[in-house]
């Protein structure tokens, strides 16, 4: 058997891939695909069958593309409503493949038509091996319940809890589990950074298989849950129809400095990509910093949302290639085009840049002892309620889509987050809603932490 994760860092998205007597199948696969055929020409295999635990709310999945281009038969929940050709599977539907056997589980709860795949490797053992448990159960965690239009953040919780120890955990405790996401995706709150773990792990160590009661399980499940992108909704709509191939993608117009700054002036966006620091030193007057370093797409998806239409602002060819790719992983397709000559070509046109001045904590410290500055906080409500330095102002950067902070335009403004680069696209923000003494912190409550520098905590309510 061949058998292998596909781990994608910046959106914290495991797919997978499995192979026995020269056929192959794919689970949740990203939106470009060309590396799992790649994969599959490279171990003699043709992907044959191609899998979705449920429509994926963070990301636009690449199913049907892969299906087209290799012929492949598409399998998905049977409530997933699905409107590309498909196999609507429910509890028991089982595939073979070679020496391998999938068999589904039918597990609602993050999504209505969520499933595990129980794979086991009948060369081994007839005993299953291991289960791909998609969003239904993460290490550390489970899914989020606030994903369904139909049914209430409650209902969805209580599904899980049925799913959790009616279904999963009857497997054994040496069966291995593969999530769909691991750290850092806003599927979940509470992920470990590992890339599998066991049942008799996950049994013993994840928070939310510890309750007691059904009760006790949604109450804690449907509190303090983190912000829901408003795009997490349309993409899983995009995945329910099953998006365009990549190559559909018209090319990107090179636009003239002149012309960017008229677009600006009418309200249009430009997407500065490059890395926070060189935005500091000089940029487009208005433009927004998402630095490709980062959850780049998961935050332009957020901030920007999947109707924008930025035009990108890039240090070099590959940045805007890179770019293009992972926007429409999130589903953001429709670019205006990209800045001619990048930040060199505005300045050479006789247009002034503006900065963003940077400093340490030690500065912030002094600053604010002084009394000559605000903090603003725009980390998530977890990180500041585990500590946050006292009278800071709280507005996570998952707010700015909707408004910027209410606080005072005239006094200097200290942006802060764990570590720089939620700042700085903070920062950004802030610049072009018209602060204009706005000063991101390096480093950010990292630290402040490390430098031993004071901090305050609190407990959420019922903790």
């Amino acid at each position: 058997m061949y058998f292998e994760q596909f781990y994608l860092g910046c959106l914290a998205h495991a797919s997978y891939m499995m192979a026995s007597e020269s056929e192959a199948v794919v689970v949740d696969p990203q939106r470009d695909v060309e590396m799992y055929i790649k994969a599959a020409e490279e171990h003699g295999a043709t992907i044959r069958h191609v899998f979705e635990t449920h429509l994926h709310a963070d990301f636009v999945s690449g199913h049907r593309e892969l299906a087209a281009r290799t012929g492949a038969r598409i399998y998905i929940g049977a409530e997933a409503g699905a409107t590309f050709p498909h196999v609507p599977v429910r509890d028991g539907f089982e595939l073979k493949v070679g020496k391998l056997s999938l068999r589904v589980l039918e597990t609602p709860g993050h999504t209505p038509e969520s499933i595990c795949l129980v794979i086991t490797d009948l060369e081994k053992s007839s005993s299953p091996w291991a289960v791909l448990t998609g969003d239904t159960l993460f290490l550390g965690d489970v899914g989020r319940p606030d994903l369904s239009k139909t049914f209430t953040p409650s209902q969805l919780a209580g599904m899980l809890y049925d799913s959790l120890h009616d279904k999963v955990l009857k497997l054994a405790d040496d069966v291995l589990v593969y999530p769909a996401h691991g750290a850092g995706s806003l599927c979940g709150r509470n992920m470990r950074a590992e890339r599998s773990s066991t049942i008799g792990t996950e049994r013993l160590t994840n928070y939310a298989l510890q309750f007691k009661s059904k009760e006790e399980f949604v109450a804690e499940l449907t509190s303090h849950l983190p912000e829901r992108p408003e795009y997490f909704l349309q993409d899983a709509e995009i995945n329910r129809t099953g998006a365009a191939a990549l190559s559909d993608l018209p090319l990107l117009r090179a636009i003239a400095p002149g012309e960017l700054k008229t677009m600006l002036e009418n309200g249009e966006i430009a997407l500065d990509i490059r890395p926070g620091e060189d935005f500091a030193a000089g940029h487009v007057p208005g433009s927004v910093n998402i630095a490709l370093s980062g959850q780049f797409a998961t935050w332009a998806g957020t901030i920007l949302g999947l109707t924008a239409h930025p035009v990108l602002i890039a240090g070099s060819e590959q940045q805007l290639s890179e770019a293009r790719i992972r926007l429409a992983r999130v589903g953001i397709e429709e670019l205006d085009g990209h800045l001619r000559g990048g930040v060199a070509g505005w300045k050479e046109a006789g247009l002034q840049l503006a900065t963003i001045r940077q400093a340490g904590v030690s500065e912030l410290n002094t600053q604010m002892e002084a009394g000559h500055l605000q903090v603003l906080d725009v980390r998530r409500e977890p990180e500041w309620e585990a500590g946050h330095i006292e009278n800071a102002t709280w507005w996570p950067l998952d707010n700015f889509k909707v408004s910027p902070p209410e606080i005072d335009r005239e006094t200097p403004i200290a942006v802060h987050c764990k570590g720089g680069y939620r700042s700085m696209i903070a920062c950004s923000l802030l610049q072009r809603a018209g602060f204009l003494n706005v000063i991101n912190v390096v480093g950010g409550f990292d630290d402040w932490q490390q430098a031993k520098l004071p901090f305050v905590s609190e407990k959420p309510v019922g903790a």
